[in-house]
């Protein structure tokens, strides 16, 4: 059974995206690392109920789940949206063509920079953006982006022609902006939509801290009138029922909302040898070597895993 789920056009791009976005770092190998099979059925299951916008990312390894999902389908029934760290244009390049090989399609939708930081750190990824834009003259990609944790840069990003859509975070508590509060981010996304900038935020539960309240989570987020669409990390059925039903406006059942509203923690395993790369790599200040190992500040981790992504003993993962 096929489920409705609202459309918005991401902004400018005239690109049609489903209001709940499938957030696809949760069923990969930095949280639920769900086989390829597993992920797949999931992804797939998302589609069949009127979910067509499927965010990744070159770091979170889940281009295998979305190339066996999608197989069979007509390409233009999902949009793609992908993004890479990569500031030279021959990197980006490289990037783009990897995104295209390993999910096997002849375009993507979107693709984006990841975690840009201000004005100055856009500038830092010049070539990179010039090789998108190109990419998009050639219609290998439809639009280009920026993801974001800072009020700063979608500020910067608004008046930049070249960008068509930004990914921001934003949820009700502020947890993971950077540089400001929620009120902030707000203003900079009024600002940037009426540029005509297309907008789908990110981390609307918190990274997994607002669990207990997805509902009044997500509620928040589907309100903005600036937001078209919402990215929300999903690895199992249960949890995609929990989403929809929200998204439908509908009261979702006792016994559902008590299987999907278990705490999500970073765990780090005793054999850490506290070499500090997981420290640097987190863009929060949430970790930090205490007597040899990593240890987390709860207050301010927002749960993505990219720490794993960098960590040599493995022993960092997301649960």
């Amino acid at each position: 059974m096929s489920y409705v789920i609202d459309m918005r056009l991401l902004g400018r791009t005239n690109i049609p995206v489903s209001r709940l976005c499938f957030g696809t770092l949760t069923i990969g190998p930095l949280q639920a690392n769900l086989s390829v099979y597993e992920g797949a059925s999931l992804v797939r299951t998302a589609i069949e109920r009127g979910v067509n916008f499927l965010d990744t990312a070159e770091l979170y390894g889940t281009y295998p789940h979305i190339r066996e999902a999608i197989r069979g389908m007509n390409r233009s029934d999902v949009v793609l949206a992908s993004r890479s760290y990569d500031y030279t244009y021959e990197n980006m390049k490289d990037s783009v063509a990897l995104a295209l090989e390993a999910m096997d399609v002849e375009y993507l939708d979107l693709f984006m920079l990841h975690e840009q930081e201000s004005a100055l750190t856009l500038r830092g990824h010049r070539e990179a953006l010039r090789c998108l834009e190109d990419a998009r003259d050639a219609g290998i990609i439809r639009a280009i982006g920026v993801s974001t944790h800072h009020v700063q840069c979608v500020r910067a990003a608004a008046f930049m022609p070249e960008i068509d859509v930004i990914h921001p975070l934003l949820n009700y508590s502020g947890i993971g902006i950077a540089d400001g509060t929620v009120s902030d981010m707000l203003l900079a996304i009024e600002l940037a939509h009426s540029q005509g900038k297309g907008i789908y935020s990110m981390k609307a539960i918190g990274g997994g801290a607002l669990l207990r309240d997805v509902e009044g989570a997500l509620k928040f987020a589907i309100a903005q009138p600036c937001v078209d669409s919402i990215a929300v990390g999903i690895k199992t059925v249960d949890e995609l029922e929990m989403d929809i039903a929200i998204f439908r406006g509908l009261e979702p059942d006792k016994a559902l909302r008590e299987r999907t509203c278990l705490d999500k923690a970073l765990i780090i395993e005793p054999w850490c040898v506290g070499c500090g790369k997981c420290v640097e790599r987190c863009t929060h200040g949430a970790l930090s070597i205490v007597h040899g190992r990593a240890v987390v500040d709860g207050a301010r981790c927002v749960l993505c895993g990219y720490c794993q992504a960098v960590c040599p003993e493995v022993c960092m993962k997301v649960v």
